[in-house]
């Protein structure tokens, strides 16, 4: 057994079905030999976003993994790799590395150094005996604790040696989860129960643990109004009376509304990493964390009740602490009139953007459209970083977890096709759709090539303005003399040209039925390409920094 071939046995194990990969490396043929179906991507960064997708969606278990040569296929994944590490993606890189006997010579590109910073941990497999043992501690690591990509860096020379007799044993990982502090659960519970305007902000770690459940539990139970982070979206059913949406750079009304008033804040899941995308917590509040990885506890707030621990154990001790404490004290439970309310006066001053039937088109009469005419339980949608996101994301109520992919803070452009890809491979059932801007097409776009010639009948929809229209503040000189912001293309052609099915939609009352279109041509396992020519439009829903 060549040691390829062993580190194929390891995945199949693990239950990996699929290899995102790019362009060669051996792992990819022992992977294929052994059962393990390759999908070739068109660069390196869109197959780290595929198997990325892929992650979000099955939870990690099993993870994506993908693969690359050494040099610049390695080189190239970089981006890939650090947009799935900023929002703590458990998905396996398996780079080739350079031979050992140059593996350190100047300048070659190492793995093992170069990806030590955007990754939960590399480790280079050296012997051939030591197959079993790398992959164990990758598999451990993906699968408990905060998640991250691993890495293991694959020596070109190692990858075809035999693996000695006797020495392989590989049996999968058993997973095991920390429940928080007793003490600490029980005080956080009793400044929750004292607080008069309490809220939830929950944030991915709660999709991670599988802890919707419990998260709705604890909220009806208290009357609390639940928001969640941007990667955090879908954790909790939108739709649901006490749902505010999410909380980020921009947000709904519910969510600004309470969020600004709130006196205590129990954040569970979610780092409170603070940075450009994200709403900054309200000064001189309560805050209560909950999260499985130490570092980011009093990390970037004060945080008077840190608690360290697993999402759905430590929701599983709240439930049972505020029980214990709330049995004689009644609350006040007009909070979800309170949520319906100001939602209606939010909508009613929205309306006009959002039907306007305006030619080019408003993308927010798209995004409405679109959030109207696709049941959203059985969709799992994407976008990409910049105008789609936030034009997008305080509308759209994801309903069910996992359904909606919700990221953005390394900003890389182009990252939601490859994610869609893998959502589409982790859930065929369902309607996988990604928001792209025209910039974000042009930096990936030619992987729409890849969901063709793979057969992944995903949609993918293109706003395109002819322009950087969100950067119409930064761009100000250089624009005007030199017209820097405008960019151009005819994607539906393109689309066609690789393959795919697409259309391109200018009217307003078209909108509609092109959706309904691709859906069924994705239910014929066709790809799909939909351009809408819209605006410059810019304004977003309570924009904040």
């Amino acid at each position: 057994m060549r040691v390829v071939d062993a580190i194929a046995e390891c995945l199949k194990r693990e239950g990996i079905s699929f290899l995102s990969c790019y362009p060669t490396t051996p792992i990819i043929d022992a992977c294929a030999s052994a059962g393990i179906r390759p999908y070739l991507c068109r660069q390196e960064r869109v197959g780290a976003g595929i198997a990325d997708g892929y992650a979000r969606v099955t939870n990690g278990n099993p993870p994506g993994v993908f693969a690359m040569q050494y040099g610049p296929g390695a080189e190239n994944a970089f981006p890939g790799v650090a947009t799935a590490f900023s929002d703590s993606t458990p998905m396996l890189c398996l780079p080739l590395g350079h031979p050992r006997d140059r593996a350190q010579v100047y300048p070659l590109f190492s793995s093992a150094r170069t990806f030590a910073s955007v990754t939960k941990n590399v480790e280079t497999l050296n012997l051939p005996g030591e197959v079993g043992e790398v992959m164990r501690r990758a598999f451990s690591l993906l699968r408990m604790g905060r998640p991250g990509p691993v890495m293991v860096e694959i020596p070109a020379d190692v990858a075809l040696e035999e693996v000695p007799d006797g020495a392989f044993h590989y049996r999968p990982v058993k997973t095991t989860r920390a429940a928080g502090n007793e003490n600490d659960i029980a005080a956080a519970a009793e400044s929750l129960l004292g607080a008069a305007n309490p809220i939830i902000l929950a944030g991915q770690g709660v999709l991670y643990a599988d802890a919707t459940d419990e998260l709705l539990e604890l909220a009806e139970l208290l009357q609390i109004p639940v928001t969640t982070t941007m990667e955090g979206k879908s954790a909790f059913p939108e739709d649901h009376a006490l749902a505010l949406g999410s909380v980020s750079g921009v947000m709904s009304g519910p969510a600004m509304h309470f969020f600004d008033r709130a006196d205590v804040i129990f954040a569970v899941g979610t780092s409170l990493t603070k940075h450009g995308m994200v709403a900054t917590l309200p000064a001189d509040r309560t805050i209560i964390q909950a999260t499985n990885d130490e570092r980011d506890l009093n990390k970037s707030y004060d945080v008077e009740h840190p608690i360290l621990g697993d999402a759905k154990a430590v929701l599983g001790q709240f439930l049972e602490a505020v029980k214990d404490l709330s049995r004689n004290r009644v609350r006040e439970v007009g909070v979800a009139g309170e949520i319906a309310q100001v939602r209606d006066v939010w909508l009613k001053q929205w309306l006009p953007k959002l039907t306007s039937d305006e030619v080019p088109l408003s993308p927010y009469r798209v995004m409405w459209d679109f959030i109207n005419s696709v049941e959203a339980k059985q969709a799992i949608v994407t976008h990409d970083s910049g105008s789609p996101r936030d034009q997008l994301m305080p509308f759209y109520r994801a309903t069910a977890p996992r359904t909606y992919l919700g990221w953005g803070k390394s900003h890389a452009l182009g990252t939601g096709l490859g994610l869609n890809m893998g959502a589409k491979l982790a859930a065929p059932d369902k309607f996988c759709v990604n928001f792209m801007g025209d910039a974000a097409f042009g930096m990936t776009g030619l992987d729409f090539e890849t969901a063709v010639r793979n057969d992944i009948p995903i949609t993918t929809i293109v706003l395109n303005n002819s322009a950087m229209a969100i950067e119409r503040h930064a761009l100000v000189t250089s624009h005007e003399l030199y017209r820097v912001r405008e960019i151009g293309g005819n994607y539906a052609d393109m689309g066609r040209a690789m393959g795919g099915y697409a259309e391109r939609v200018e009217a307003p009352a078209d909108i509609v039925p092109a959706i309904r279109r691709a859906r069924q041509q994705n239910e014929a396992g066709h790809a799909v390409l939909l351009e809408f020519i819209t605006s410059q439009e810019i304004e977003f829903s309570n924009k904040r920094r």
